[in-house]
């Protein structure tokens, strides 16, 4: 039996003749770009996630690096974050000059750990006037050549929602607000997840500063292709990202600031304003996948041999306390394990195999193998298994035969 880590199929099949219909009334009024697709889903995206501002973007990237340029981050700042993630994350921090400042996971959930971010910024931070900074001297160990010893200024914290699981964000912000640093959410695999924030239910992506989405088509709310959408809470940041998106044009063929073309085409906005209203449903049914999953793996007696995705906000009334972007198992035995499925026709995918702290291009940062012990084991054990709405408990009892046919 063929089990698919994701299959899109029966999805598109259940929403084919809207999403057409709403690609040929684009086609039809020849609006391609910012028109009133964009405008209405925007407007979508600022209810469903309870946010001031919606801004809608090319790519989950493109809304990353159009929030650091708005903020003004660049050479001479630094901005923490988690090496456990996709390289985006990392990749634009350093496209505009900043250095990525890598703090630990923790082991359960595979987010920012609070107490390692804490832990860094007490130890490795001071605060200068206003400014929090990483001071040279730390620097110089995370660089090739240690330059005239100036100090870094840290601008920004971005936690990432891996996943479909929300960060610990009251802990995150708590930190934050001490040394009165900006959160900018990656939530591009978390789109409705929920977290109890402020005796509230608050969503992915409106808890910080600024938060990302990426709509890239395997995510839980897929475009036919690259889209992607900032929301944020301040008029101002606001206004400026619209510009930033279009060239930092504002009026028309007048510039103030260097932009980019990071504009949501009115295609993919069309389709995804069909599949939003789907998007809690489809949210629910991965989550009975999951409950599945773990029902039989408890069932089997496996659970002494793998680790199951953690479930901290289960119990806390929330509708979404996950919505299972990915479901991720750990095991010692990971490669072996994988190498079982595939032989059995079971696609699976690991969800990263380096730590960004590892990858050649960030060699210049000077960390080592060893310096994020939880990431580099997280990266030799964890596996993501097939899971999406419309997977059967057919396939899932395949897949779950096959696991325990290995571990038994």
């Amino acid at each position: 039996m063929r089990v698919p880590l994701l299959d899109l199929s029966e999805q598109y099949r259940a929403l084919a003749e809207p999403i057409r219909e709403a690609i040929d009334d684009v086609l039809t009024r020849h609006r391609f770009i910012l028109g009133p697709k964009g405008e209405a889903f925007e407007k979508a995206i600022c209810a469903y996630c309870k946010a001031p501002h919606a801004i809608g973007v090319s790519s989950g990237t493109d809304a990353f690096l159009a929030i650091l340029m708005a903020l003004g981050i660049g050479p001479g700042d630094a901005v923490v974050t988690t090496p456990y993630t996709f390289f985006a994350t990392g990749g634009c921090i350093a496209r505009v000059g900043a250095k990525p400042l890598f703090v630990d996971i923790d082991p359960a959930t595979y987010n920012l750990s609070p107490t390692a971010l804490e832990a860094f910024l007490e130890n490795e931070c001071a605060t200068v006037g206003d400014n929090v900074v990483f001071a040279q001297a730390q620097v110089g160990k995370l660089a090739a050549s240690p330059t005239d010893g100036r100090r870094l200024r840290v601008r920004a914290i971005v936690p990432v929602h891996l996943f479909g699981l929300c960060c610990e964000m009251e802990a995150i912000h708590e930190i934050s607000e001490r040394y009165q640093v900006d959160v900018i959410e990656d939530a591009a695999q978390a789109i409705g997840a929920e977290y109890p924030f402020a005796g509230k239910t608050a969503r992915a992506g409106a808890m910080g500063e600024a938060g990302v989405f990426s709509f890239y088509p395997s995510k839980n709310l897929g475009a036919a292709g690259d889209a992607g959408m900032i929301v944020c809470r301040d008029n101002q940041l606001a206004g400026e990202l619209r510009s930033f998106r279009d060239h930092g044009m504002e009026p028309r063929y007048y510039h103030s600031v260097v932009g980019g073309n990071f504009r949501l085409d009115e295609i993919q906005a069309a389709i995804l304003a069909v599949k939003l209203p789907h998007l809690d449903s489809w949210s629910a049914a991965r989550r009975a996948a999951a409950d599945f999953y773990g029902a039989e793996f408890t069932r089997l007696g496996l659970m002494e041999k793998i680790v199951l995705p953690a479930e901290p906000y289960r119990d806390r009334r929330l509708t979404n306390h996950h919505i299972y972007h990915q479901y991720v198992i750990r095991t010692p035995m990971r490669d072996a394990l994988r190498e079982h499925l595939a032989k059995r026709e079971i696609e699976t995918a690991i969800y990263y195999p380096l730590g960004l702290h590892e990858q050649k291009c960030f060699a210049y940062l000077g960390y080592k193998k060893g310096d994020f012990p939880e990431t580099e084991r997280a990266a030799r054990e964890t596996l993501a298994l097939p899971i999406y709405p419309e997977i059967s408990r057919e396939a899932q009892r395949y897949v779950i035969g096959a696991i325990a046919e290995f571990l038994e």
